[in-house]
């Protein structure tokens, strides 16, 4: 085969992955789907329990709904929340079964590089097709020669660990038992179990915080949930910004999370210690003690939940000449846009091939995993990031460089030190999780999360 006859391999069958090999269908070229996962969707299948806060109408893409239209498939409510089973039952797994033989399930991708060429060499570099390896369930190994590679794996396998510092606290693995990395989902008897009763801090200061805390709140009304009881763990203070837009925000399901959060508070079903940042956890029999860098040291707990952000795993890249940020380890024409210490998510511009190129040419990292550290992710924010990139692959540069999606706004706008932290996000396509719909949470729709 030319190069051009190759495929182009899209790691990752989610929501950005899938809406990708759609766009490049549309322009007629031949993606490849690569997915760890036996299905579709299989990162926000364990968010599932979820709901998202923005409804169906702005997590289908456009180009993946014509793709759908002719098998009859009906697009759901476009008013309505989807959960994160929903999205994956109702759009993901269907979109993948009309792609058919281009999605390969079962297959991890374990390094991508040049033909013949590691990130040292340069002579006759671009002109080299790039090679794939993976991994299959059974453990054998494959490679794929690929046109281009588009990265979008997400963030989801690799939350950020308790420490202030980016690194483990001292102790945090020991004491892996009673710690989570995700948000809870209650309709589990044995989480509702793990919870229910319970003293748990909850660490983060993002959506997913704020899920975290609504859920265990209304576990702590609910007939089981006697003594439940959440600390709220907080990097930085509280301030005007703490929870978000409220009623400003263009997604009214997000500002309403914030909301959910600080009624959780102001109820008493959590309390919140401030200017906190954990250097080890420590065993007090069967309960654990947070220890912050001040010698700070709280009151015993049962349980820890740690939100305090996502990262992306970058080792299977390790061949490609990447251009990221220091900090965010985004592409450095993005970050700028995104950095948490400048920026809300409602004051990012849409963007696309240009924001996202990189020394290699022809790969790009989009959904999630594009922002890096960075919090609150859209969806339809990673469908105009692949509609730009597979005009720019087809050649058609105006497309590329049009753009064709306006963003809602957040509510609370503007402001270096807006964030401190990294804000946890669940999955590729997803950013600002949300509290389950048998919350009734007083302000817009049901809370959201995933892409939302």
């Amino acid at each position: 085969m030319s190069e051009q006859q190759l495929p182009v391999v899209v790691i990752g069958a989610g929501p950005a992955g899938l809406a990708a090999a759609a766009h490049l269908v549309e322009r007629g070229l031949d993606p490849l789907v690569l997915e760890a996962g036996s299905a579709a969707g299989s990162a926000v299948r364990e968010w599932g329990h979820v709901r998202l806060f923005s409804t169906w109408s702005e997590v289908v893409d456009p180009a993946a709904e014509k793709l759908l239209a002719p098998t009859g498939w009906v697009k759901p409510d476009a008013a309505t929340y989807p959960s994160g089973a929903d999205w994956a039952e109702r759009y993901l797994q269907p979109l993948a079964d009309v792609l058919g033989d281009k999605v390969r399930y079962g297959a991890t991708v374990t390094g991508v590089s040049r033909v013949g060429r590691d990130r040292i060499v340069d002579a006759d570099r671009e002109a080299q097709p790039f090679t794939v390896r993976i991994q299959l369930a059974d453990a054998s190994e494959q490679r794929v020669l690929a046109h281009a590679v588009i990265d979008a794996s997400g963030t989801w396998a690799t939350p950020s660990p308790i420490g202030g510092d980016g690194l483990p606290a001292l102790g945090e693995k020991a004491a892996s038992d009673r710690i989570s990395y995700r948000i809870p989902d209650l309709d589990n008897p044995a989480a509702r179990a793990r919870y229910a009763g319970k003293r748990t801090a909850v660490i983060g200061s993002g959506a997913s915080a704020f899920t975290a805390l609504a859920t265990l709140a209304a576990l702590s009304t609910s007939d089981d949930g006697a003594g439940t009881h959440a600390v709220w763990v907080l990097r930085r203070g509280i301030s005007g910004s703490t929870f978000g837009g409220g009623t400003a925000d263009q997604l009214p399901a997000r500002g309403a999370l914030g909301l959910a959060a600080k009624a959780a508070l102001d109820n008493g079903h959590a309390d919140a210690v401030t200017g906190f940042r954990t250097d080890a956890i420590e065993r007090d029999g069967e309960q654990l003690v947070l220890v912050g860098d001040d010698g700070r040291r709280l009151d015993p707990v049962d349980e820890v939940i740690v939100l305090t952000g996502l990262r992306p795993d970058l080792s299977f890249l390790s061949e490609l000449r990447l251009g990221l940020d220091e900090r965010l380890q985004a592409p450095v024409e993005l970050a700028p846009l995104i950095d948490p210490n400048q920026h809300s998510c409602g004051t990012v511009y849409p963007h696309g091939v240009n924001e996202l190129s990189h020394p290699e040419k022809d790969v790009y990292l989009v959904g999630m995993k594009s922002y890096g550290r960075a919090p609150t992710f859209l969806a339809m924010t990673g469908y105009e990031q692949v509609r730009s990139i597979a005009a720019a692959l087809a050649g058609d540069r105006e497309a590329a460089e049009r753009v064709e999606l306006t963003l809602p706004e957040t509510g609370v706008c503007g402001g270096a030190g807006l964030f401190d932290e990294p804000q946890a996000t669940p999955t590729d396509g997803g950013g600002c999780c949300a509290a389950p719909t048998t919350l009734s949470i007083g302000v817009g729709a049901p809370a959201s999360s995933g892409g939302c």
